[in-house]
Formats: C-alpha cells, structure tokens, sequence
C-alpha cells in the first residue's frame, strides 16, 4: 500500500483558522505568544501574558526543544531527479539526525569555520511533534503533529567523506538549523510552495503538494514502528533541488507561503584550535565531497543557476 499525493481528506492540523506560535527572548526572559491574524493588531506578536509587541526586530528563538531532530535525505522529486536522475529516490525513506545544539533562531549567525570550503543551504520544511507517538499508522499519524516550521538544514559538505555515513559533522556542527520563527497550523501544507533565497535571489523553488514523495503522515508512521517520538520533537522534511554552497556574509532564508520565513547570516569563523594541531580528519575537497556540494547543473532549472551568479555578485543583507 502506497501512501503517496495526493490525500484523501484534509488533517485537522491544515484546517483553519491559522495559528502561529512563536517564541521571543524580551529582557533577558523567554516567552511564547502568537501572531494576531486579523484586526486592528494583525500582524503583531502578542504574548501569554498579553503584551503585544511588533512582530519585526524581535530576538527569536527556536519555537522548538526536542528530544531528537531526525531528517529525511532525498523526499521532494526534483531533487531525487538531480541527485539519482530518477524521480523516486529509494523504494521506502532513510534517514539521519543532528544533535539538538545545531538549533539556531530566526536571524541567527550561521558559523562557517575558516578550513571547510563547502557550507550548502537547504531550504525544508519541519515538522513538530505534539504528544507521544509509537506505533501509529499513517492515517493516525496527522493527530500527532503540533504544527510546521520553516527551516535551513545547513550542512559542511567538506566532511562528507569521513561522516557519509552518520552526516554527524556535515549536517550536525552548531548554528546549523535556523528554525522558525514560528510553529503553524490550519494551513494546508500542500498548497504551499517553498523558496529558498541568497541575498534576496530564489535559487530552490518547489511546490510542496507536487514534488513531495513522502508525506509526513508516512514519515512519522515509519519512524515510530521502532523509535517514540516525544512531544517538541522535529522532522525535517526534505529539500528541492539545487542545494549549493555559499559563504561569509552571504544571508540565507528559506520562506513557505502561509507557513512563514527564516532566515540567518553565514559568519565566518576560525578553525578550531584542535584542528591546527591535526586532530581528527580534516576537512576535504574530493571527487564525492565537489559532487554533493556543487551538484548536478544540467539538472536544474537556469534561473537558480543564474540567481546564485547574482546572488554572489551582490552581497546584501535582506
């Protein structure tokens, strides 16, 4: 049984109305709130305690504190289609995690240390457990989901030789995932398009309704027949095609129409001091490390091709 695009009925979780949940660092304190979505105070963050605030130039934090952070490797066909040349990645999904330190905010930095050459964006969205969930089907499922995040899984190509296998380096240093900046639900998912920009230009686009191989009713079902997944816990969902590097003081974000947008700043940073003294494999630029990094340009729409071009030529912050 196939539990593919499209679904059968719409899941309470992408019923409106529209709700998203944010969470804010104001005067040293954290506090959760929600968007106004209508009135005279639409558009601004009021929080539990009734404040209502401008919902721009706040100190966002990740609305999210997991357990576990899991992520698919290939779900969206354009990127199966560059990646493999086929638009079915895998028969059934595989996965890989990232230490809940990678967590970063919405407008956070994101640190590039000064020896690895290849930091790559990927533009996805999460998902966000909401109670315990152990061996559901993938009807079952949507009733364990709390809401969806923008998100960034960025990731250190240059250590994809050593950490293939785990991606334990490559997709989990600090700074890693921007998240946020807020939890959404009662938008339907699958009426939403992605985009991922560099310096204000689109270089991944994809409808998520039609690119998607596995839903995350399928997803969550598949992970829970052997792992619980506790309430705050996330799933990365996945990203187009065209995930290519990009460096210090370049400002990345990835924006979901009714859902939301992220964004953060590569920061250039030193390498680490047991680095210098030869600690552990280096970083490298290889055959396998260059093809993941740079990617499969005959497989992907020119217009991201030539908006990365402009995107390097004109540094901005946005």
């Amino acid at each position: 049984m196939q539990f593919e695009f499209p679904i059968e009925g719409l899941p309470s979780v992408m019923r409106g109305p529209r709700i998203e949940r944010r969470r804010v660092l104001v005067g040293g304190s954290a506090f959760w709130g929600r968007i106004v979505e209508g009135g005279e105070h639409a558009g601004r963050l009021q929080l539990d305690d009734g404040r209502l605030l401008e919902a721009e130039g706040q100190h966002y934090l990740p609305p999210v504190d997991p357990s576990k952070i899991i992520a698919i490797h290939i779900s969206y066909s354009s990127r199966s289609v560059e990646t493999r040349n086929k638009p079915r990645p895998t028969e059934t999904p595989t996965y890989f995690t990232k230490p809940t330190t990678s967590l970063n905010g919405h407008g956070g930095q994101i640190l590039k240390p000064a020896d690895c050459q290849y930091l790559n964006y990927e533009g996805e969205y999460a998902v966000v457990i909401s109670r315990t969930c152990r061996n559901v089907t993938p009807d079952e499922a949507w009733d364990y989901i709390e809401g969806f995040c923008p998100a960034l899984d960025m990731g250190l190509q240059d250590f994809r030789d050593t950490d293939q296998g785990s991606m334990l380096r490559v997709k989990g240093a600090d700074t890693l995932l921007p998240i946020g900046p807020g939890i959404v639900r009662g938008v339907n998912l699958f009426e939403q398009t992605l985009r991922t920009l560099v310096n204000g230009h689109v270089v991944q686009e994809a409808h998520i309704g039609e690119e998607t191989v596995w839903g995350p009713h399928y997803v969550i079902a598949d992970l829970a027949r052997h792992i619980t997944l506790l309430p705050g816990d996330v799933i990365l969902m996945g990203t187009p095609c065209h995930s290519r590097s990009i460096d210090a003081g370049d400002t990345v974000s990835c924006e979901i129409t009714g859902i939301g947008k992220v964004s953060g700043t590569v920061v250039g940073i030193a390498q680490p001091r047991a680095a210098a003294l030869g600690v552990g494999h280096m970083p490298t630029d290889t055959p396998e490390v260059r093809r993941v990094a740079l990617g499969f340009d005959e497989r992907v729409p020119e217009r991201f091709k030539d908006n990365l071009q402009k995107a390097r030529k004109e540094k901005h912050h946005v």
